[in-house]
């Protein structure tokens, strides 16, 4: 899958460097995966919730931080809509960023 956009990773692990491990690792997964539907996405990332409207939630670094992508799985496209502390998540519409 193509992951848009790398950019706003990069500028978060510089925010929060803790954090670099895990995302490297998702951007990593992300975009060497070729995920056909909501189940094959799962598989990968046991963790990660379905929130309505294509978005789906990430917990990184134990669930101290979220990213919310919007995935077209018909155009093998990410968008990362959302990349943030859990508290910054609870205080975002994620689903219609």
């Amino acid at each position: 899958m193509h992951v848009i956009s790398y950019r706003r990773i990069r500028e978060f692990i510089l925010k929060y460097p803790d954090s670099a491990i895990k995302l490297k690792r998702w951007y990593k997964w992300m975009s060497k995966g070729k995920f056909q539907d909501h189940n094959d996405l799962r598989k990968r990332f046991p963790d990660m919730d379905y929130i309505g409207n294509d978005r789906y939630v990430f917990n990184i670094a134990a669930n101290k931080y979220r990213l919310v992508a919007l995935v077209n799985f018909c155009k093998q496209k990410v968008y990362v809509r959302f990349l943030g502390t859990h508290a910054e998540y609870s205080r975002t519409d994620c689903k219609n960023i």
